[in-house]
Formats: C-alpha cells, sequence, structure tokens
C-alpha cells in the first residue's frame, strides 16, 4: 500500500514542483524586467523572430476561423429571426474569445516551441552555465528580451486576427449568405463595446507572459541531450495551451462579472 500510495503521489508531487520552479522563474522576470541594462537589442531581434514564424500563420488561420464564426452565427440568428444582429455577433465572438484563443494557439505553438528550443540547444552545449560563470545573468540577458517580445508580439498578433476574422466574416456572410452590407457594419455597435477590445488585448499580453515563462523555463531545464530538448518543446506546447485556455476561462469569467453586457 505504502509503495503504490507513493508512486501515486509521485506525479503530482513533481508537477507541484515544476510549477512552484514556474512560477519563481516568473518573479525572477519581473524583478530583472527594470534592472539595468536593458538588452533592447535582443529584445528587438527576438521579437522580430517571433513575429516572423507566426504572421502568416496566424493570418491563415484567422481566415477560416473568422469565416466559421460568421456561418455558423449567421445560420444560428436567421433562425432566431434577428438576421440584423449577424455582424454583431459575428464581431463579439471574434474579438472577445476568438483572436486571443487564435493568438494564443500560435504562440505557444510556433514562438514558444521556437524559444524553447533555442535556450534548450544553448543550456545542453553548457552556454548558460558559462554566462553564469562569467557573472552573466542568464535571466536578464536572454529571458527578460524574449517574454517581452512575446508580449509585443501577441498583442499585434490579437490586433491582426480581429481585422482578418472581421473581413472574413464580412466577406462570407455578405457573399455566401446573402447578407446585406450595411447591416452588417451597421450592427456591430449593437452588441460589441470598448471593453470587449481591452479584455482581448489583456488576454493577448497574459497570454504572451505565460507562453513565454513556461518556454524559457523549459528551455533552461531540459533532460540531457538533443533527445531531452525535443521532449522540452512538446512539454512546453502542451503545459501552455492548458495554462492558456483555463486563464482564458478566468480572465473571461472575471470580465463577464466587471462588465455588464451591452444593453443589460
Amino acid at each position: 500500500m505504502g509503495g503504490s500510495k507513493s508512486a501515486l503521489l509521485s506525479p503530482i508531487s513533481a508537477a507541484l514542483t515544476q510549477a512552484g520552479l514556474i512560477v519563481q522563474l516568473f518573479v525572477d522576470v519581473v524583478r530583472n524586467l527594470f534592472r539595468k541594462p536593458f538588452q533592447f537589442r535582443e529584445f528587438i531581434e527576438q521579437a522580430w523572430f517571433i513575429a516572423s514564424v507566426t504572421i502568416l500563420p496566424t493570418a491563415l488561420v484567422a481566415i477560416p476561423f473568422g469565416a466559421v464564426v460568421s456561418l455558423q452565427t449567421g445560420s444560428l440568428i436567421k433562425q432566431l429571426g434577428a438576421e440584423a444582429f449577424t455582424g454583431a455577433a459575428s464581431v463579439l465572438a471574434v474579438i472577445q474569445q476568438g483572436s486571443p484563443i487564435v493568438t494564443a494557439l500560435l504562440i505557444a505553438g510556433a514562438a514558444g516551441s521556437a524559444v524553447t528550443a533555442d535556450l534548450g540547444s544553448r543550456t545542453i552545449r553548457e552556454e548558460i552555465d558559462a554566462m553564469e560563470v562569467l557573472g552573466i545573468n542568464p535571466i536578464q540577458r536572454l529571458v527578460v528580451p524574449r517574454v517581452l517580445a512575446m508580449v509585443l508580439v501577441a498583442l499585434l498578433l490579437n490586433g491582426l486576427v480581429s481585422v482578418v476574422g472581421i473581413a472574413g466574416g464580412y466577406f462570407f456572410n455578405v457573399i455566401l449568405q446573402g447578407g446585406t452590407p450595411g447591416a452588417y457594419l451597421a450592427s456591430f455597435s449593437a452588441l460589441a463595446q470598448l471593453p470587449d477590445l481591452y479584455i482581448a488585448e489583456a488576454k493577448a499580453a497574459i497570454f504572451g507572459v505565460i507562453a513565454g515563462v513556461v518556454a524559457a523555463y523549459k528551455g533552461l531545464h531540459p533532460n540531457p541531450g538533443p533527445k531531452g530538448v525535443g521532449e522540452a518543446v512538446n512539454q512546453t506546447v502542451v503545459i501552455t495551451f492548458l495554462l492558456l485556455f483555463f486563464a482564458n476561462l478566468i480572465l473571461t469569467m472575471v470580465y463577464l462579472q466587471i462588465v455588464p453586457a451591452k444593453g443589460a
């Protein structure tokens, strides 16, 4: 019984330990964020790299996503006899939920895996240890610029997904479902409001922080060898996905409690 109980509790203990270490890394990132000198060149290079690997996939994902949302909401609203609110429902779904989720998936899947692979390869080549021997803080030098770069790119990608998703929804609703262009555009303000955009950007920023910290932690603590780096990349994507969806649930619940729906 004792052996089976310890075998059962061992994964839970390991998960809690890893969660604590990730939180500790987040605290270290915040602490080193205001420490000089700020690695501005590294920040620009990482932001450009992350943007280059995420912009095109994000745009390609946003087009069918906006189309699916528009077609589904258009069909449902037509059954309810409220065709005038098709544009409002589509915009609300894309801005408040769709664009942050798509941004989270791309940031975690493309950018997070790239950051983990980069830091993991540096770790197994003992570059991180060499930096510490030379008195260079790897958190300040490598992790902080990457986390900030992911936050910046996440904010920009969220805006890109919103624009592309709404444009795709407009095209499919007006062209395929025979909607009226003027009614689609005029109904934007019926349900959507400015705080919806604020919460979408806040979600994107928080998702960028989570993805950056998890990717950095896994990159700094891989198992030995190239195989360990590959396993760290896979674990980064899975853990980040779980955390991002859970964070999205919490943020949405808090937002809906604080900000009442328009017309309520």
